[in-house]
């Protein structure tokens, strides 16, 4: 298996990760307690509090992203691609990803406003070194 490969399959992996650790316990919790009913959830980022507005929103991000990835990395494989530019830019695709998202829950959990002028983590994900 390339590299590229396993990038996408991190992907992949850090996109359930994101689901089965934030959005789908905090909707759980609500039904299983009663709270609310199963048919309540939308597709709102909105909705919720703490974490889980964020949480969703990150869930959304790479699913909107994982197929323009997948697609990216298939034709490589298929092409026979193999370099070393291509498997480091499959890994930082990946680390950008799940880097933006640490520190987007890490600025909810630390209450700060994207707004804030104290460095950005958030935007740093994307700077390529």
């Amino acid at each position: 298996m390339t590299i590229p490969l396993l990038a996408l399959l991190g992907f992949a992996l850090w996109t359930l990760l994101i689901l089965f650790a934030f959005v789908g316990p905090y909707r759980w919790v609500r039904i299983l307690s009663g709270r609310t009913r199963a048919s309540h959830w939308t597709a709102d980022p909105n909705a919720g509090a703490g974490l889980y507005p964020r949480a969703m929103r990150a869930h959304m991000n790479c699913i909107e992203n994982l197929p323009v990835f997948g697609t990216i990395v298939y034709v490589i494989d298929r092409v026979g691609l193999e370099s070393l530019a291509l498997d480091a830019l499959a890994l930082i695709v990946l680390g950008a990803r799940i880097r933006r998202c640490c520190a987007n829950q890490l600025m909810i959990a630390l209450a700060l406003s994207p707004d804030t002028l104290i460095p950005r983590p958030r935007s740093s994900g994307y700077r390529v070194p």
